[in-house]
C-alpha cells in the first residue's frame, strides 16, 4: 500500500498521527523546561503565600485562597511563629522564609 493511498483512505487517522508526532517533537525540545515544572509549582506557591501573608500582611485565609486559585497544591503549611511557609505540589516540597520588612521572603535552597 502506498503512503498517499493510506492518507486518502484514512485522513482523520493520518492527522492524528501527524499531531502526535508534532506533540512528541515539541515535548522533546522542551524536555528541560517540562522537567523543571514540578519544582516551579511548589516554589512559586510558597513564595507567593509568604509574600502575601508576611510582606503584604493579608489574613491567612485570603492568602490561602489567592495561592490556590491558580495552582493545585498537595499541602500548604504556614508556621506563623517562624514565619516559614512550606508548599507541596506534584511530589516536590519547597519552603519560603520571611527575612524582614526590607528583605521580604526568600526561598530556602
Amino acid at each position: 500500500m502506498k503512503p498517499l493511498a493510506f492518507i486518502r483512505r484514512r485522513p482523520l487517522l493520518s492527522l492524528l498521527w501527524l499531531g502526535l508526532a508534532l506533540l512528541l517533537g515539541w515535548a522533546w525540545q522542551q524536555r528541560v523546561a517540562l522537567q523543571a515544572f514540578p519544582d516551579i509549582l511548589g516554589a512559586y506557591s510558597a513564595k507567593e503565600y509568604c509574600s502575601c501573608r508576611y510582606v503584604m500582611q493579608h489574613p491567612a485565609d485570603y492568602c490561602r485562597g489567592y495561592v490556590r486559585q491558580y495552582l493545585p497544591l498537595s499541602s500548604l503549611l504556614d508556621d506563623a511563629r517562624a514565619r516559614r511557609v512550606t508548599a507541596s505540589a506534584l511530589g516536590r516540597t519547597h519552603s519560603a522564609l520571611w527575612l524582614g520588612p526590607r528583605e521580604g521572603c526568600r526561598l530556602d535552597p
